[in-house]
């Protein structure tokens, strides 16, 4: 998992050491380094394994690694090429949720798995996405959306307490997914079910869907009212 507390890494790589400074956006790691060098593979492979395996080539490059030199690594099967821009240690164990994870990486400074998607990491109710779920500021919408991504852009964009980290990816909390899935359509029983598995699980309260729902259309929050509401008891 992505480190929220990190405000300096540094890669010695030479004598001449480089300093990086990091920051955090959507609890991910933004490496931005004051010099170039030498590839440094042992900083790549600490970098790579604090996002479970994947880098950026844009991340490898201020390492020094260049284009050609990812090519050549991705030929001897030491690199995995995920899709433009993208790449992941060969040796690094698959995990679950990895097709998530390689949507957010490349987007991690502005965008946030949400959703359907998010119902899926934080595993609640049934729903099976063909698509990965990711919300982005609307100023964003403009961005070059990958294959396989379904992108959401809102004037509200997803902060503070709406934002968890899950297996160090930024994801909405379980009351911002749940709102945001039912205002796009998921199915009535998938909500009702992620609603009472949230509630159960005790990550969520019902103050906390119908503050979120207010924001919404009646329709919403109608559904969200009645899956929140206690079961009567039998007689």
């Amino acid at each position: 998992m992505l480190d929220e507390g990190l405000d300096q890494w540094r890669a010695d790589s030479s004598p001449r050491s480089n300093r990086a400074r990091v920051s955090n956006c959507y609890s991910c790691t933004i490496v931005t380094y004051d010099m170039t060098s030498r590839p440094d593979r042992s900083a790549l492979d600490r970098l790579a394994y604090s996002q479970e395996g994947y880098f950026s080539a844009a991340q490898a490059g201020v390492l020094g690694f260049s284009a050609q030199l990812l090519a050549h690594h991705t030929r001897t099967g030491r690199f995995e090429r995920v899709r433009r821009g993208l790449y992941r240690l060969h040796d690094y164990p698959v995990a679950e949720h990895e097709e998530i994870r390689a949507a957010w990486l490349p987007m991690r400074e502005r965008a946030v798995v949400s959703h359907e998607s998010a119902l899926e990491l934080h595993g609640l109710s049934d729903v099976m996405p063909d698509r990965v779920h990711l919300t982005v500021p609307r100023s964003d919408r403009g961005v070059r959306v990958p294959g396989g991504v379904a992108l959401h852009t809102t004037e509200t964009p997803p902060s503070g307490a709406d934002v968890v980290v899950r297996e160090g990816i930024a994801v909405t909390s379980p009351a911002r997914t749940i709102v945001d899935a039912a205002a796009a359509g998921t199915a009535p029983e998938q909500i009702e079910a992620a609603i009472a598995q949230a509630l159960r699980l005790g990550i969520t309260t019902p103050s906390q869907l119908r503050r979120l729902a207010a924001t919404k259309d009646q329709r919403v929050a109608e559904t969200i009212e009645r899956s929140v509401q206690p079961m009567p008891s039998s007689a």
